[in-house]
């Protein structure tokens, strides 16, 4: 693991490499603070240009993942200031975090919770140093079989742990699968859902998918929003953003718990930072809050969850790299960039790719330390992002998507796509919808047909292959008592209150 890193080390440090590290990091940050905008769309709108520039593999990834893990920092700034989340994993912020600023704190709110995002990142980061070798050397035994139950746990836990409706949940990872279908089956040659539309044959291409979903629905939704109350008329005076070190061991242990829990919670596929947050807030709320504080301002209650998203963001690159199936929506958009440069990911990836492994793992630790030198000092001006008029902001946006869209296919038929998925997915999202869902099953879904065909295909079409291994049935009954807890939790309490009763 040491050479490992050094290797990976080697191909961070070089002057492209740092420069787009850095520049990811600032980006990110930017990306994160401006209000629904988030890691997804950021890497859905660099993506394509990263790629028509023609930048190695190990670099976009590097830059991308700069961006994502930036906007966990900057997500907590509108989360602060506004009382409006930057993104699904600073909703948890928003609660001791805006009552700190309203109290005049709003600079040591910002620097604590800078803090609190780079010792939870800090710690996943070595998380994913020390496990993500070992667990790709425990993936080289999973054959087509082994990866379709995980698969399967993949949507279980998606479908329990993402939003707050699992049905709603449920249903969009259905439609992600459903789109990935469109176009020729590679493996009959039969046409499926392309309406005998010729642009169809070669299936919703994966940029046009993301910058749709997610770039043209935010802008639709900030065009209805253009005349709601401006930032600046809204926001407390940030002042010098400083946090004290007493101030620091008062939240050590709520950030070294949410850390681990960040962690582990990012690990699971399709859970992701708002689920980290949310769990890493209540259980500290539950050790911790003895005066009931937490919702009033309490630095615990903000340390937490800006130490649990921050570490599942890391966390959820454990599962991408090693076995291929995204940890969140947004590692499912990274899965894609690497499947842009016909790199699959999962455990080969280490011994056959180990400059976009190491140098993704090695970047993390440097982007790591810039976020927290960019944040501490300049907070107060990355705020001033949050002043940035809609009229403005709109425009660059959309030319932004198009113009990735178009540098990589120089096709309308791509933009007329793009804007079509876009109108859906606005449509989806006032209807209460999660967006991270659908190209969750978009992602996922094109790889478990293709490892169900494979299993069938070596078993001649019997089904007993799927629960043939001890790794299978495992997976296959993790994945059952997902989707069965609730239910039992949900019959239990009502009894418990008739038993007090």
């Amino acid at each position: 693991m040491f050479d490992f890193l050094i290797h990976g080390f080697d191909v961070a440090l070089t002057p492209l490499n740092l420069g787009l590290a850095f520049m990811g990091a600032l980006l990110g940050t930017l990306f994160g603070a401006l209000p629904g905008i988030g890691p997804i769309n950021g890497i859905a709108i660099l993506m394509p240009l990263a790629y028509t520039l023609g930048l190695p593999a190990e670099s976009a990834l590097i830059l991308l993942a700069g961006v994502y893990t930036g906007a966990e920092y900057g997500g907590r700034m509108s989360s602060i200031l506004l009382n409006v989340p930057g993104d699904a994993g600073a909703v948890m912020t928003t609660l001791d975090g805006h009552p700190l600023a309203k109290k005049g704190l709003a600079g040591p709110a910002l620097g604590l919770s800078a803090v609190s995002s780079f010792v939870g990142a800090t710690v996943a980061i070595l998380g994913l140093t020390l496990f993500a070798p070992l667990l790709a050397e425990v993936a080289v035994l999973f054959g087509p079989a082994e990866f379709f139950g995980l698969m399967v746990f993949a949507f279980a836990s998606m479908s329990v742990m993402m939003g707050n409706d699992p049905v709603k949940t449920g249903i969009g990872a259905v439609l992600g699968v459903l789109v990935a279908m469109i176009g020729v089956d590679s493996g009959t040659g039969v046409m499926r859902y392309t309406l005998d539309m010729p642009e169809l044959y070669d299936g919703v291409d994966f940029v046009v998918m993301i910058i749709g979903l997610f770039a043209i629905s935010e802008i639709l939704l900030m065009l209805e929003h253009a005349h709601s109350k401006k930032a600046e008329d809204e926001m407390p005076p940030v002042g010098r953003v400083m946090v004290h070190m007493k101030e620091i061991m008062y939240c050590k242990w709520a950030m070294l718990r949410s850390s681990i829990i960040g962690f582990i919670v990012g690990v699971l596929p399709g859970t992701g930072a708002s689920v980290a947050s949310a769990v890493a807030y209540t259980t500290e709320k539950r050790l911790s809050d003895k005066d009931n504080t937490f919702g009033t301002g309490d630095m615990r209650g903000l340390a937490a969850p800006e130490a649990g998203n921050n570490a599942a963001a890391v966390g959820s690159f454990v599962p991408m790299l090693t076995l291929g199936i995204p940890g969140s929506g947004t590692t499912a958009v990274l899965l894609g960039a690497l499947m842009l440069y016909n790199i699959t990911p999962g455990p080969m990836m280490f011994t056959e790719r180990p400059e976009v492994a190491g140098g993704l793992i090695a970047s993390l630790y440097i982007g790591n330390i810039v976020l927290l030198l960019l944040n501490l000092p300049l907070a107060g001006l990355f705020a001033k992002v949050l002043t940035i008029p809609r009229w403005a902001l709109v425009p660059g946006i959309a030319i932004l998507a198009f113009v990735g869209v178009f540098q990589l296919h120089s096709s309308l038929t791509a933009i007329y796509m793009m804007l079509v998925i876009g109108v859906l997915g606005f449509a989806l999202r006032k209807l209460g919808f999660s967006l991270a869902p659908i190209i969750l099953g978009y992602v996922l879904g094109g790889l478990m047909e293709d490892n169900l065909r494979r299993a069938l295909s070596i078993s001649g079409g019997d089904l007993g292959i799927l629960l043939q291994s001890g790794i299978s049935i495992g997976l296959w009954f993790a994945a059952g008592l997902l989707l069965i807890a609730p239910l039992i939790m949900t019959k239990l309490r009502p009894s418990k209150a008739l038993t007090h009763t």
